[in-house]
């Protein structure tokens, strides 16, 4: 079997989807947009944007319902994707999931206090729906801020990195659209990934 990871950028209620391998060129097996809430529920994009408005028991039980919502279809979304890279041969060894700053947030009454923290709250509250999924698929998880990609870069491909960025950055003409920050970050996370695996 042949090794593939996984990179992915997560959005209110959806993530720019990746999936490379490296032989020796950058391959960029599937992409894919992913939609991560149920349409058919009030407030799934924004989850605390809705929750502020509630009292706070049910504020958490909306969280709380959302949240099982999301992880169940990330977790069917990346199935079939590990699925057919199956098929294809190819085995997901890791996932990247890019992070914002990383920092801890407070008690849900102190994030629905606050709009700037309801934004980060939003933004961890989806990327912990990937990471969920990919547990339960048994594929290795790593975050990694966004902000250090490029350091990451630097460290475990040296001379080769910016080589590599230009390489994912010259793939949009060969694949068509999209192929925004979003994918070109999602692809140099999942090779971070794949490096690490060997």
């Amino acid at each position: 079997m042949k090794r593939a990871a996984i990179g992915i950028r997560a959005h209110s209620g959806w993530g720019a989807l990746v999936v490379v391998s490296e032989n020796p060129v950058v391959d960029v097996i599937d992409r894919g947009r992913i939609a991560i809430t149920d349409p058919n529920t009030r407030g799934a994009n924004q989850p605390y944007h809705f929750a502020k408005e509630l009292n706070l028991r049910a504020a958490d039980q909306h969280l709380a319902d959302c949240a099982a919502i999301s992880e169940q279809l990330a977790f069917e979304a990346l199935a079939g994707v590990r699925d057919q890279l199956w098929r294809r041969e190819y085995v997901a060894v890791g996932c990247a999931i890019l992070l914002a700053s990383g920092r801890a947030l407070p008690s849900l009454s102190n994030i629905l206090a606050s709009h700037a923290l309801i934004h980060t709250a939003e933004g961890e509250f989806f990327r912990q729906a990937f990471f969920r999924a990919s547990e339960r698929l048994e594929i290795p998880a790593t975050g990694i801020r966004e902000r250090d990609l490029d350091q990451r870069a630097e460290a475990v491909f040296g001379d080769r990195a910016s080589r590599l960025r230009q390489e994912i950055a010259a793939l949009g003409r060969s694949l068509g659209p999209p192929w925004t920050t979003d994918q070109k970050t999602a692809s140099l996370a999942a090779l971070l990934v794949l490096a690490g695996d060997r």
